[in-house]
């Protein structure tokens, strides 16, 4: 036996069953802990490095952001990210090549530990376990280390069966050779051979990756029966249920993404074609007579959530939101502590008082203001468009784009008409053909109930339009609501989303705007 291998098992030997049992459990943790890292991410379509790379911060993190924006580099990255995981996992767990797995372990740590790390400043929300330097990532890479320097693939793995058939090969060689040579040497070689209880031993994992095996089984396997049942239900079956139709959900992920969103100007603010709008984040849902969907907005979009989505917007090329002011102390906090860079238009709506919101926009780091539409509205309708125009220099004399708002059409014809010329407008634009579409007073459901007027005369006005509620709040599809816009002259759509709404609604803007759009507006950004 090789005098490295002799030394080895010296030092094994010195350990107790304590000792040896307990770094053996250690092992075959992280080794499930690898595993199951890597068969959920094969098994998810819509799993990808990019949101964790995107995030990076500290150094390196120029090339993680190269590999983010090509897509090819990024698939060969998610596919050594998921089989090293999975190889590493089964090495681990069976004790085979245990130092070797352990130290690519601590190689694949170390890189997420480097892309994101839980440093004062740059909390991401990444990685579950961050405890301000030390996070989990760190400490199982110690662990790592300590198995390297202890692998007990030799005495509870297969390390030392695949080293003694390793010594079989090379003694039958060495015969050979002497053989060869005419001269033989019988010479004892010590533990060439294992007795059936070194085999045992060696066989120990076996039963750990069983308990792995049933538990993924119960987890996915076993599911397969209800979800065949909901694949008949939404047609992708032979076997059909009678109950109501349930269809599987399924939404786009960063791999899906087409590509970056253009962009336009209002004066020398840059802005993304599309901007996400503010409601759905704030609760402000326009749900009709469905109640409880405000409440149900606000508990999903708490602020973890909402850095989410933001962080999702601008790997979407998304760079603006368009809010109220109530919601300035959540961007502030995404600026500062995620280190966020999307910008915020507010529409200065705070207690009807449109010079407090103002206010309270500017000092919340806005960059571009306007009057909000209920507000601009309700001016026009008590004869006093004068404060409207006075809300724009005032928000002229802030440094920042000023911008008047509006449902009506008649607010923006009596704004036009004194002559107010704002940076830029925020005017209602969808269709009517919608079945909800009935327009009443006492219904929250329609927001423009005249499109055809409302393009014919937006077509003559030289600011940037930066059209809102483009899908009446949810009761239009963006692929009927996207191309409406842009083709009758919005030079901006500000469109609310979920998160798990943005990369397909950001696709699908992509084919828009790509698509040469035919519109009778010229752009005006």
């Amino acid at each position: 036996m090789p005098q490295k291998n002799i030394a080895l098992t010296e030092s094994i030997k010195k350990l107790s069953a304590v000792q040896s049992s307990v770094l053996v459990l250690l092992r075959l943790a992280i080794g499930w802990h690898f595993l199951y890292e890597g068969l959920v991410k094969l098994y998810d379509p819509n799993w990808s490095s990019a949101g964790y790379l995107a995030e990076s911060k500290w150094i390196f993190s120029g090339f993680f952001h190269w590999i983010v924006m090509n897509p090819a580099v990024l698939n060969i990255v998610d596919l050594l990210n998921i089989w090293g995981l999975i190889f590493i996992g089964l090495g681990l767990f069976f004790g085979a090549f245990t130092r070797v797995a352990s130290i690519s372990g601590i190689i694949l740590l170390l890189l997420y530990y480097v892309a994101n790390p839980p440093f004062i400043g740059m909390s991401h929300g990444m990685t579950e376990g961050n405890y301000l330097i030390v996070d989990k990532n760190l400490v199982e890479l110690l662990a790592l280390g300590v198995l390297a320097l202890f692998p007990t693939g030799y005495f509870f793995g297969l390390d030392k069966l695949i080293v003694q058939i390793r010594n079989r090969g090379l003694k039958v060689e060495r015969k050979a050779a002497e053989t060869v040579e005419g001269s033989i040497k019988e010479e004892p070689e010590p533990g060439v051979m294992m007795d059936r209880r070194e085999i045992l031993k060696s066989l120990l994992p076996l039963p750990v990756f069983g308990a792995f095996a049933l538990a993924v089984l119960k987890r996915r396997g076993w599911e397969s029966w209800e979800e065949k049942h909901l694949l008949a239900a939404a047609g992708g079956d032979t076997e059909a249920i009678t109950s109501a139709t349930i269809k599987t959900f399924r939404f786009a992920s960063l791999k899906e993404l087409k590509g970056q969103l253009p962009y336009g100007y209002i004066g020398n603010l840059k802005l993304s074609r599309m901007i996400m709008g503010g409601n759905l984040i704030g609760g402000w849902a326009h749900a009709r007579d469905l109640i409880y969907v405000s409440t149900l907005v606000k508990a999903y979009h708490h602020d973890q959530k909402v850095f989410e989505t933001f962080r999702l917007a601008e790997q979407c090329g998304i760079n603006t939101i368009l809010t109220t002011p109530a919601l300035c102390r959540v961007i502030t906090k995404y600026w500062r502590q995620e280190k966020g860079k999307i910008q915020f238009i507010s529409d200065c709506a705070f207690e009807n008082d449109v010079i407090k919101g103002i206010k309270m926009s500017i000092d919340g780091g806005a960059h571009a203001c306007y009057v909000q539409g209920g507000i601009s509205d309700r001016l026009f309708e008590a004869g006093k468009v004068d404060q409207i125009g006075e809300a724009v220099e005032y928000i002229r004399s802030q440094g920042v784009p000023a911008g008047v708002g509006a449902h009506l059409l008649e607010t923006v014809k009596a704004c036009v008409d004194m002559g107010i010329k704002p940076d830029f407008w925020v005017k209602t634009l969808h269709r009517t053909d919608y079945w909800s579409a009935t327009p009443t007073e006492e219904q929250d459901n329609i927001w423009c109930t005249d499109p055809e007027d409302t393009i014919a005369f937006m077509n003559n006005l030289e600011e940037p339009w930066i059209a809102f509620k483009i899908l009446a709040a949810g009761a239009i599809e963006p692929k009927v609501g996207f191309p409406f816009a842009f083709k009758n002259g919005a030079d901006f759509i500000c469109v609310g989303m979920y998160d798990f709404q943005v990369v397909e609604d950001t696709n699908l803007a992509l084919d828009v705007l790509s698509g040469g759009i035919e519109r009778e507006r010229p752009w005006r950004a």
